[in-house]
């Protein structure tokens, strides 16, 4: 092979690799990804979680299934997203780190959407001796669609938007580990703040779903009680 066909090649290897790349640079694909790190959906499903209207949503989607990063099944008129391996979630929680360490205007931001946080957290390790020893309850504030696709095991589930009126449902003298989609994710650190306000004793798991699963803890999936 002669050394302009070699670097022809490289160069066709190398842009290979940077499809990837630009298949991620939007802040809306990256939003998908998260979703979809919890669980199959549907196109609607994720327009409206997204904040998208439907052709924004299928556009972003196609654009992430060209890239090889989700995969689809279709029942009936519906077309279901998930996404295509472990190593897309992978990618995708490595990103958010990286850019959080060395992109200047990632803790900024972050700090600006999650809120500043007063309370404590707790590490998965902690988390599980805790339930083992049976001295603290397990709340997850996801949607109940995200609660069934897989949730940690002996979990609740109340969403946040139901917690001020489901509080009594969650035993007073017990503290309440609460967590969501996973380290970024803002539903979680909303809950504590309410709990907290209604006088109750919660903190934060320090990450969620997408770490848990990541680490190949078990996963529960089932209806809810």
């Amino acid at each position: 092979m002669s050394e302009n066909t070699k670097s022809a090649t490289k160069a066709r290897l190398y842009d290979a690799f940077a499809a990837s790349g630009k298949a991620l640079a939007s802040g809306k694909r990256l939003e998908l990804l998260d979703l979809l790190a919890q669980g199959e959906r549907t196109v609607d499903a994720l327009a409206k979680a997204a904040g998208l209207n439907l052709t924004t949503a299928s556009a972003h989607l196609q654009t992430l299934k060209q890239a090889g990063f989700v995969s689809t099944r279709r029942d009936g008129v519906r077309i279901h997203y998930r996404l295509a391996g472990d190593d897309v979630a992978q990618l995708f929680a490595l990103l958010r780190k990286v850019a959080d360490r060395h992109q200047a205007a990632v803790p900024a931001a972050r700090d600006a959407y999650l809120g500043q946080d007063t309370t404590g957290e707790m590490s998965r390790e902690e988390l599980r001796a805790r339930v083992a020893a049976g001295d603290i309850v397990v709340l997850d504030v996801r949607p109940a669609e995200e609660y069934l696709a897989g949730h940690i095991p002996g979990a609740l589930s109340i969403p946040v938007q139901e917690l001020a009126e489901r509080i009594n449902e969650l035993p007073e003298d017990t503290e309440i580990v609460v967590y969501c989609r996973g380290e970024y994710c803002v539903l979680a650190y909303d809950a504590v703040r309410l709990l907290t306000d209604r006088g109750r004793r919660a903190i934060r798991l320090n990450d969620g779903m997408l770490e848990w699963r990541l680490s190949e803890l078990p996963v529960d999936a089932a209806e809810l009680t």
